[in-house]
C-alpha cells in the first residue's frame, strides 16, 4: 500500500483559516499542520514550534482537535495553538501560574493566551520562559 503524500493533498481550511489535520501523535502531524497554516501564519507556526523544541528538548507533540499540542510524555499537555482570521492564538493551559502572566485572559481560570498578529515581533526570551515554566507544571490530560 502506498504512503499518502500529504504535501500534494489539498488541506481543508476551517473557520478562521485553521487547517483541518487528522488527529495524530508525533512531529509529523504537527509539521503537516504548520505547512498548511495559511500565509504568514505558517512562519509563526514554524517559529513557535522551534522555540518550544529549544526550550523543552524531547517535547511530546500531537495534533488534536485541529490544533498542535505540546506536552511532556506521561505528564500531560502544557500548551497548544490555533489559527484565527487575524492572529494565531497560543494557549498555556496553566498560564495563570506563569510569571509574568501571558496577556490574554480566558473564561477558564487557569488558561492564559498570547495572540500573535502578522506584524508582531515575538519576544523570544519571554516566550521561551513561559514555555519552560509551563512544561514544569502539571499538564492537562486530554
Amino acid at each position: 500500500m502506498a504512503e499518502k503524500d500529504t504535501k500534494t493533498e489539498k488541506v481543508v481550511l476551517l473557520s478562521g483559516g485553521n487547517p483541518q489535520i487528522a488527529k495524530g501523535e508525533g512531529n509529523a502531524p504537527v509539521q503537516a499542520y504548520i505547512d498548511a497554516m495559511p500565509g504568514w501564519k505558517s512562519d509563526v507556526g514554524r517559529r513557535v514550534d522551534a522555540l518550544i523544541e529549544k526550550a523543552v528538548p524531547g517535547v511530546h507533540k500531537a495534533v488534536k482537535w485541529n490544533s498542535p499540542f505540546y506536552g511532556v510524555k506521561d505528564h500531560g499537555w502544557f500548551m497548544s495553538y490555533h489559527c484565527f482570521d487575524r492572529y494565531v492564538k497560543v494557549a498555556f493551559f496553566r498560564g495563570a501560574a506563569l510569571d509574568p502572566l501571558p496577556p490574554g485572559t480566558s473564561k477558564q481560570k487557569d488558561v492564559r493566551y498570547l495572540d500573535i498578529h502578522e506584524d508582531d515581533d515575538i519576544d523570544e526570551a519571554q516566550f521561551s520562559s513561559w514555555v519552560k515554566q509551563a512544561s514544569a507544571l502539571p499538564g492537562e490530560r486530554m
